[in-house]
């Protein structure tokens, strides 16, 4: 027996531009003749405005173990992926892949992983309702099932363990680990003898100094008893940051960073930037994290080309850094084609994120450049271009080859 569930969310319309949430949840329970054959359910949650979408896929197992997946479905519209997060997502005529990321590619029974996908339409953009895990249908041929079931498709009467959902809400796939693992940094400031940086971590002035500073704070910490303060002073000539010594070159050919960062004060309109890595693509000039327009940015110091474009869409597409609180801020740099990926906390930032495949507002003008980066070495601090005092603290920073998690 099949069951399809279809529930439609309106979001109130605003000025700006009109937003709908659709979601659709697909449940297939097979009868226990056909248990070999894999279950799933599929939430589809979209964000749609004119031209454009984001959808937030969640997929749960309902039939045997899996040590990896593949979804699909097809679109009946004429819907276009242009980027993805947590999957890796394909896209041939109206058809589309989704393959899992790896970390999140087992599924127990009753278990769940959760990816998103960015897109573009121009006429129509319906809820697809065929999808299929490892090629198995998830339910949903768009007919409506018989009023009286025929035998072979009335379920026992006490429904086999393969196919029943549990009792309780399954975890959801674990995200990588907190853990540093083989990271070639991995610092939470704690092996610092005194206010000044020291061992691993020495003061920098990339350009020029000025009244910035940076000390190590026993006061304030995410974790342990220490953490890096930064007094950041607005102007350009008020560089303060520190390095760290290793050398990053051969890390990759995905770099993981992540770190925890406090602020006080919300990021400008005016350019700021506060990780900054000398990138050997560029000559060594910094490939740099930091924000502008009141949001998180990417900005390629050798032709100012930033992630996402600073249009409001683009901008709106990124996130504020929150203050007065400590956030895990995460990145990932594929330095053999240039990908990038960024994450606040759990959630993959749609407006920095490059994949490849030019996206109006996000990343059109940064796919500009043909080289990808190859970052060098760390350095957490300020910088401003014009307005911007900040006080911040790092800490529990970690860079490696593989994924490391909050």
């Amino acid at each position: 027996m099949r069951t399809r569930v279809l529930r439609l969310l309106r979001r109130p319309w605003t000025a700006a531009v009109a937003a709908v949430a659709l979601v659709v949840s697909v449940l297939v329970a097979m009868p226990a003749s056909g248990a070999a054959a894999a279950a799933c359910r599929v939430d589809y949650t979209v964000d749609a405005w004119a031209g454009g979408y984001t959808a937030r896929v969640r997929v749960t197992n309902l039939g045997p173990s899996v040590s990896d997946w593949r979804l699909t479905w097809t679109y009946t519209g004429d819907q276009q992926v242009t980027s993805a997060w947590n999957a890796t997502v394909t896209q041939t005529g109206a058809s589309v892949v989704a393959v899992d990321a790896g970390w999140n590619g087992a599924l127990s029974t009753g278990g769940t992983a959760e990816f998103g996908v960015q897109g573009t339409w121009r006429s129509a953009d319906p809820v697809p309702d065929d999808f299929a895990l490892n090629g198995a249908s998830c339910g949903g041929d768009g007919g409506t099932p018989p009023t009286t079931p025929s035998p072979t498709t009335t379920p026992p009467t006490t429904p086999s363990p393969t196919t029943t959902p549990p009792t309780t809400p399954p975890a959801t796939t674990a995200p990588p680990s907190a853990e540093c693992g083989d990271a070639v940094i991995c610092s939470g400031f704690e092996d610092q003898a005194g206010p000044e940086p020291s061992g691993d971590w020495r003061f920098t002035a990339p350009d020029c100094q000025g009244t910035g500073t940076v000390a190590v704070d026993p006061a304030v910490a995410h974790g342990g008893g220490s953490s890096l303060r930064v007094d950041g002073r607005a102007g350009y000539c008020n560089h303060a940051f520190v390095t760290h010594a290793a050398d990053l070159s051969s890390v990759g050919p995905v770099m993981y960073v992540r770190m925890w960062v406090r602020h006080t004060t919300a990021l400008p309109v005016s350019h700021v930037t506060f990780v900054s890595m000398p990138d050997s693509a560029q000559g060594g000039r910094a490939l740099r994290v930091g924000g502008q327009n009141g949001a998180l940015q990417w900005n390629r110091e050798s032709d100012d080309a930033t992630l996402p474009a600073q249009s409001p869409a683009g901008v709106a597409l990124s996130r504020p850094l929150p203050t007065d609180g400590w956030q895990c801020l995460r990145f990932a740099v594929d330095t053999s084609v240039g990908h990038l990926d960024t994450w606040l906390g759990d959630e993959q930032v749609p407006g920095l994120h490059a994949d490849g495949v030019p996206t109006q507002d996000v990343d059109q003008q940064w796919l500009a450049r043909a080289a990808a980066p190859r970052p060098t070495a760390l350095r957490l601090g300020w910088e401003s271009y014009a307005t911007g005092d900040d006080i911040l603290w790092f800490d529990d920073v970690a860079v490696g080859s593989a994924p490391i998690g909050c």
